[in-house]
This record gives C-alpha cells, structure tokens and sequence, in this order.
C-alpha cells in the first residue's frame, strides 16, 4: 500500500534559512570598507558560471566586492599565485572543476591559506579532521571550515536536529545519519564534522560504507572511521536524517528506504530525491545552495578578521 503525505512534512528553501546569516554579514560589513572577493572562473562549466554568478550578487548585496577573473586554465596557477601577493585581495575561490584530475587538488593547495575562503588549505582541513577551532594557541583566529558542509550543518541546526539542551559538540548524540557521498570537498568532512558533534554517521559511495564515530577516550575530539559490510538499505532506514549529494543526474535515492519522519537533505546540484520523498520524510532540503553561499560570507568575513587582528600584531 502506497504511504500517504504526512501532514508534519514541509519543504524548507535553503534562502530562509541562508537570510539570517547574510544579514549578519551584512551588518558586520556596513561600516567597513569593502573587503576584495576574487573568483577564479577556468572552466566552460554552466554550473560553476551560475554558482560564480550567485556568489557574486550575494557578495556585493552583502556590502563586498566582488571581481571575477575569467582566466585560462593553463594559466590559472600563475593569476592564484598573483593574488595571493596582491594586498588588496582579501579572500579567493575557484569554481571547480578545472581540470578535473588530481592537479585540481595541487591547485587548491596554492591558494593561500590566509586567502583560502573554501576552506580547502591542508592546515584547515587538518583542523576540521581533528576538530581544532583556532589556527593559534591564544585562539585568536577561527579556523575556516569548507562552505557546503558548514551549510548542511547549519541547516541541521536550524531544522533543530541538534539538540540544544545536551553541551557543544555532544549535540546530535542519538542521532543517526546517512551520507550519500564521501567526496574529499564534502561527504568526508560532512561526516566527519557530524561525527564529531555525536552522531553516528553512515558514509555510502560506490565503493561500500564507511561508519563514523566520535573517538573514544576522554578529550573524545577526533573521530573515528571504520569499513562496514553493510549496504544503503541495511543503515538508511534507521537513519533520522539521509543527506545525498551524487552528481549525476540519473540518481534517485530510493524513497522506500527513507525513515518515516525523517530528515532529508540534498545537496547535489541535481534532484536526488524523487517527489515522492515528501511521502515519507517530515522535513525535505530540496537544495542547499544559498546556505553554502552564506556560509562563504562567514568565512570571508573571519578571513578578513583574522587579517586585521595579525595586521595589528605587527604593528
């Protein structure tokens, strides 16, 4: 017999959620001046020219500036590492794909870290990994976390899967979670940073499943992985929340295998979720785009913050 839509479930645009945090923003930056944003754009992508398009209006209604560079790809490593130099640049990205290879990943490594407002620098990676929050022991300057899964967290939080009644970073405790990704730029941290606010996290791919856990042990601040011999219909079931981020368009998450009341989220620039899903899921985050865009501004933001306070150390 065929579910029926449940009265409880609603569909949440990620602008409502995002408006909050830009309007943060903006009122961080009114009295400043405005702080460079440089985009790199080496690609033909329509995706990433729409996200660079995005990103762009947001930034400049949000009180910065915003310039993009269209440049050749083969040429690209050079015009990052102009920028990087360049003291009026305060914060850059790339739209990716690039090349689409490994030398993708070399070329977000040449972005400065001071600069790096995806979050994607190994020294921020790093921390995120390990669930370090400050780049210095006087904890001065906030470590920057990778827009997209920041944006899911706090849509979570919004959503209120967090529970605000149990301490910081024990506050999915009891919660279970299914990815549907383990991409290095986002299902990997995602589950990472879920882990290590409580949750027990399931991360499916192509390749198998993967759980992660907090760690064990007093400080419990790094957490856990391990290969699992399970498949997605063994752990999305008895999961609260199914986040999915697969980028081809042919994939539908099989909507028999969502939880009654559940959470669903997708991120992927395609639908993953088929219309069906309202039938089951009581909360359903068709897209995620705006939230990342915001989380993008926060970031910018500490950047710059980071930049005056080491600025006025060596005054």
């Amino acid at each position: 017999m065929a579910a029926t839509t449940p009265s409880t479930c609603r569909v949440v645009l990620a602008a409502n959620i995002a408006a909050p945090f830009i309007e943060e923003v903006k009122e961080y930056t009114k009295d400043k001046n405005a702080p460079l944003f440089v985009g790199f754009l080496a690609n033909d992508d329509p995706w990433a020219r729409q996200y660079a398009e995005q990103t762009g209006k947001t930034a400049t209604d949000a009180g910065f500036t915003f310039e993009l560079r269209v440049v050749d790809k083969e040429d690209l490593e050079e015009k990052i590492m102009e920028a990087n130099v360049d003291e009026s640049v305060t914060a850059m990205m790339v739209y990716w794909p690039v090349f689409g290879t490994q030398q993708d990943k070399y070329l977000q490594q040449c972005v400065a870290r001071e600069k790096d407002v995806e979050g994607l620098s190994h020294v921020y990676v790093q921390n995120m990994y390990h669930n370090i929050r400050f780049l210095d022991a006087a904890q001065t300057q906030k470590s920057i976390l990778p827009c997209t899964p920041l944006g899911v967290v706090k849509i979570l939080e919004y959503l209120g899967v967090y529970n605000n009644v149990l301490t910081y970073g024990n506050r999915l405790y009891g919660k279970t979670i299914t990815v549907v990704n383990r991409s290095e730029v986002v299902g990997r941290p995602l589950a990472a940073l879920l882990a290590n606010d409580g949750a027990t996290v399931y991360s499916v791919d192509i390749t198998g499943t993967q759980k992660f856990t907090r760690g064990a042990g007093i400080k419990k601040k790094k957490h856990e992985v391990e290969d699992v011999d399970l498949k997605l219909e063994d752990v999305a079931p008895k999961s609260d929340v199914i986040i999915t981020g697969v980028p081809g368009a042919a994939y539908k998450f099989p909507t028999e295998l969502v939880k009654e009341g559940a959470v669903c989220v997708n991120f992927s620039t395609e639908k993953n979720f088929d219309p069906s899903v309202k039938e089951r899921a009581a909360i359903y985050v068709p897209a995620t785009g705006k939230v990342t865009i915001a989380m993008l501004l926060r970031n910018l933001v500490r950047l710059y913050q980071n930049q005056q306070l080491v600025k006025g150390l060596k005054a």
